[in-house]
């Protein structure tokens, strides 16, 4: 087992390292920030602003591949990503964007896996019952309608229920945006405000999160219902229930396993509309928000990012399958 995954995160590893070279080169040539400098009031000159971004390691006379080699010396040697064209340092923003974006999405991709799966063997169980009809109906509901509408309608209401409670002389209940509230001092005060922000994203997400596991559970789950070996096991007195459970279940869970394989390190990715609706400042706005800012060290350490993030996951989906299916073995 170690050697294989030894063997497999080589190769990711090169992949990474293919997937980041050719981000960068992509992002010197597309993205310009002395472009931005000159829509400055005053308007700097072309010396001063070559001489500013050569600095900060961004000189723009520089040839894209003496940037690179520059560049990735710095990142072997010291770990130390770049700056930004505003002068910031690439690793202490993105550091302090990737918390913010795992405290954003840890709870509600754990609920919404545990909710979905479980709704989605329920349903399969009480097949075209009423409360069959109701799950799954709903479940397809939520796919069809757009993440940003979804977060902002649920947001709309919490703001309502505010407005609502301030109306009648009590006070506000949800927290729409932001993090935290500048400006508390004691622990339990600093976390019981995180926790009040924490609560209408989390439900959001939650509830148009599940969805898809639900669906997924409901259907592989179904493929095995009256398999042969689901009826040899009701055959020797199992009851529908207990077959399911026992036999059909497992087999059913194993593509289920792989697809929450790759979602788990998207954790640590980031959700582009919830932070943007929310206003919480994670590492997908931050990754949308660097390409506007022609921010080029930042656009390749999210690209390198991501790219490392769905190794871990494909390498989790092989362990994941091992687990959960006795006919797939590592040797």
């Amino acid at each position: 087992m170690f050697r294989y995954i030894l063997q497999r995160s080589l190769t990711y590893l090169v992949m990474v390292f293919i997937t980041t070279t050719m981000g960068y080169f992509a992002a010197v040539t597309a993205l310009k920030p002395a472009l931005l400098e000159q829509e400055k009031v005053p308007k700097p000159s072309p010396e001063q602003v070559n001489r500013n971004f050569a600095s900060l390691g961004l000189d723009p006379e520089m040839n894209p591949w003496d940037r690179y080699v520059q560049w990735l010396t710095n990142v072997v040697t010291k770990f130390d990503w770049g700056r930004s064209p505003n002068g910031a340092y690439i690793n202490q923003e993105f550091g302090q964007r990737v918390w913010v974006s795992t405290r954003l999405l840890l709870v509600a991709t754990i609920l919404s896996i545990v909710i979905g799966i479980a709704l989605g063997v329920y349903s399969a169980a009480r097949q075209y019952k009423f409360s069959d009809r109701v799950i799954t109906g709903y479940s397809y509901l939520v796919y069809i309608i757009p993440a940003p509408v979804a977060y902002f309608v649920v947001q709309q209401g919490a703001t309502t229920i505010n407005n609502i409670a301030v109306a009648n002389g009590g006070e506000k209940i949800f927290y729409v945006t932001g993090i935290s509230t500048p400006g508390l001092t004691g622990f339990w005060e600093i976390t019981m405000d995180m926790a009040a922000h924490y609560v209408v994203p989390t439900f959001c997400m939650t509830i148009f999160g599940w969805a898809g596991y639900q669906i997924a559970q409901r259907q592989y789950l179904l493929d095995n219902v009256n398999a042969d070996f689901v009826r040899t096991a009701r055959a020797k007195g199992l009851t529908r229930n207990q077959a399911i459970t026992r036999h059909a279940l497992r087999v059913s869970f194993i593509p289920v396993a792989q697809s929450i394989a790759y979602q788990i390190p998207m954790i640590f990715a980031g959700a582009f509309f919830a932070e943007t609706v929310f206003a919480w400042p994670g590492i997908g706005k931050w990754s949308i928000d660097s390409i506007s800012a022609q921010d080029v060290n930042a656009a390749t350490v999210t690209l390198a990012y991501g790219s490392a993030l769905f190794a871990v996951g494909a390498i989790i989906a092989d362990i994941a399958t091992t687990i959960v299916d006795p006919r797939v073995r590592i040797s």
